[in-house]
């Protein structure tokens, strides 16, 4: 287009840019030019030149979980309100797919990167390849599923206190024999639940069972491991640890004529459409994912902007109990779940 007119490159950047430097008659003609030539600007030569790409890229680690949904909207939402752009990916709870993923948005796609650890990465305990990220300097923001040994801003949910609480809230309603169902058992959100789990049954003299703790692997029948748990045990509650798990528990005890919250006692967490229109409707731990994603893109998007030195920030975020008819009532009063 420049050696169409005459013109150096810069002239032409200006005059589609609408720059006031370059006259009015010379700014018509190349936009015209531009407009029948269907011109496009090249946005990644672009940020190059800027060192911008105004672009944060996600990486979740399970779509299907509706948490993980609510913190990319809320993501997606504050991002673009200020005027970012987000690159969505997916782990599939997969360390070498999380490897690929940051290997390949560091390499000056994005401006930083935001994103909640694999199960597969948080059992392996290997990091290296979010440690390389300081060398690239692309700043980064680890939410829900995060290692302690990478040093960046952080955005958590008190999982412990979410146990400890939801165990409490069961054991005031009169459940004794408490079983945990679990698809995220390497997960340290996982294992944060139990352990809070562990400590309520321990301020309440009641002895921790292994076998009340179901893992399900991503090969395991659930329908399976619930019969096996409901005929070993006297189970009189589940805690299951994700919303997909928390409806098909509800689902595999109602087919076999069990009685809910009459004879075993359901919650699940994340607060979900799901949980709301299943017979009966399942009392749930929200976490919030909507309010931590939009923290998450703010606290991002202020390190990208901020000119200097910034100590990173660790935020926990509190849990909220919705209460519904998958429970019954506390016999108790017993103090406000936060």
């Amino acid at each position: 287009m420049a050696t169409n007119f005459g013109v150096s490159i810069s002239t032409v950047s200006k005059a589609i840019n609408d720059s006031h430097e370059i006259s009015r008659d010379l700014k018509i003609k190349i936009q015209k030019f531009a407009k029948e030539n269907h011109y496009r600007p090249n946005h990644v030569a672009l940020s190059l030149l800027k060192k911008s790409t105004k672009t944060i890229g996600v990486i979740v680690p399970n779509i299907l979980n509706y948490f993980f949904t609510q913190v990319f909207y809320g993501i997606e939402k504050t991002a673009n309100a200020r005027g970012y752009n987000i690159i969505s990916c997916i782990s599939d709870e997969s360390y070498s797919k999380e490897k690929q993923t940051v290997n390949l948005l560091s390499t000056g796609t994005v401006d930083g990167i935001i994103l909640s650890l694999s199960e597969e990465t948080q059992g392996k305990g290997d990091v290296n390849h979010l440690m390389g990220l300081q060398d690239t300097q692309i700043p980064m923001v680890m939410f829900d599923r995060v290692s302690d040994k990478v040093d960046c801003d952080k955005v958590v949910v008190d999982d412990f206190e979410a146990g400890y609480k939801t165990t409490l809230h069961l054991l005031k309603t009169g459940c004794q024999k408490i079983a945990i169902v679990s698809a995220i058992y390497n997960s340290s959100v996982g294992k944060l639940r139990v352990d809070g789990y562990k400590k309520a049954l321990e301020e309440n003299n009641l002895d921790f069972n292994e076998k009340l703790i179901v893992k399900v692997g991503k090969n395991d029948d659930l329908e399976l491991l619930i019969s096996l748990l409901v005929a070993d045990t006297e189970v009189d509650a589940i805690i299951a640890l994700d919303e997909m798990t928390a409806v098909d528990s509800l689902n595999i005890l109602k087919s076999k004529g069990i009685q809910v919250p009459g004879q075993i006692s359901i919650v699940g967490f994340t607060n979900g459409r799901l949980s709301k229109y299943v017979s009966p409707a399942l009392t749930m731990v929200s976490q919030h994912g909507q309010y931590i994603g939009e923290l998450a893109a703010n606290i991002m998007i202020d390190r990208i902007e901020y000119d200097g030195d910034m100590p990173y920030t660790t935020k926990l975020v509190k849990t909220t109990l919705i209460e519904r008819d998958s429970t019954k009532s506390a016999r108790s009063k017993i103090s406000e779940y936060p």
